[in-house]
């Protein structure tokens, strides 16, 4: 937990940086000022309200017994397991199956599952992914992953506002600096950069650890390992529009969302899936549970993303109308 702490003021101090630079070069010793005060305020603010920032982005809505009964009973059971509080859950409608966790603790956590996900994966993968997303709220992962994603995302926000002219536009008198073309040019270049750094940030072995206490957690590395397979097969051809609109948050999901993008594979944020999987399979002979992901033994059916059916205990289930849309 305190090397976490310690990793996430790092974070901080180095998005602060970057604002500094932005305003200085932009706005000079006005825009320096600015953007001190505003980077002051975002720290503080993204520290206490950064799940509710990142919830926002991606358009996410909290479900509950009534609206989401067997996504709510699986994150409670599993949470039990993991002996941690029982999370917000929330579903984003995203056709991309995805996850991720956010909070800045345990006891303010919450677990966002994509409707893509929900009607890709069966229950037995879908509780390798949540299980993966719990593993991330025990570790305390999920603070540096909340700050990042908030952080990151209002430094790419602010860059595009001074590229657009909206704060320090058209003044290039000696006090600013006289770089308003330079630099707004410069916020230009740094936004996507800024966006890599943020990503770059979350170390890739977090996910091999969200990985193996995640297996352990819903008891079968096989479940995780299949559904990795089948998120990433689909991830590459199915967009996320809204991760792509903020890519800093891209660190956050179980699988990358801008797989096949470009830039992407300049700034990984994620470990090969291949490794992942095979780490997983290795876990589950130490553990002594038979099947592998490439057979998917434990599952009835590879769906691949059939809309309108759930899996539930080996026996197909017709879902019923989706309450969010």
């Amino acid at each position: 937990m305190p090397m976490n702490y310690a990793k996430t003021a790092l974070l901080l101090a180095v998005l602060t940086g970057i604002f500094l630079v932005l305003g200085a070069a932009v706005g000079g010793k006005t825009g320096l000022i600015f953007a001190f005060f505003m980077a002051l305020a975002m720290n503080a603010f993204s520290l206490w309200k950064s799940d509710s920032v990142v919830l926002h982005m991606f358009n996410a809505q909290e479900v509950t017994d009534a609206t989401a009964p067997e996504l709510v009973g699986i994150v409670r059971d599993l949470a039990r397991r993991a002996e941690l509080p029982m999370p917000r859950v929330y579903i984003m409608n995203n056709p991309q199956p995805n996850a991720f966790a956010t909070g800045r603790s345990p006891s303010h956590a919450a677990v966002c599952a994509s409707t893509g996900l929900l009607e890709t994966l069966d229950r037995q993968e879908l509780s390798g992914v949540i299980a993966h997303e719990l593993a991330h709220v025990k570790n305390r992962d999920t603070l540096t992953m909340a700050v990042a994603a908030t952080i990151g995302g209002a430094v790419s926000m602010f860059a595009q506002y001074m590229q657009f002219g909206m704060i320090f536009g058209g003044n290039r008198d000696s006090d600013r600096g006289g770089l308003g073309i330079i630099g707004t040019l410069l916020a230009v270049i740094v936004a996507p950069m800024a966006a890599g750094l943020v990503q770059m940030a979350i170390s890739r072995s977090r996910e091999y650890q969200a990985d193996r206490m995640g297996a352990m957690i819903c008891g079968n590395p096989i479940w995780l390992a299949t559904a990795l397979r089948k998120i990433d097969r689909i991830a590459r051809r199915v967009p996320n529009e809204e991760a792509e609109a903020v890519p800093a948050a891209a660190h956050m999901f179980i699988i990358n969302p801008l797989n096949g993008h470009g830039v992407d594979n300049l700034f990984s944020t994620h470990p090969n899936v291949e490794n992942r999987i095979a780490a997983l399979e290795a876990l589950a002979r130490e553990m002594g549970v038979s099947g592998s992901s490439g057979s998917a033994s434990s599952r009835p059916s590879d769906r691949d993303g059939t809309p309108g059916e759930v899996w539930i205990g080996g026996q197909n289930y017709t879902k019923p109308p989706s309450p969010w849309g």
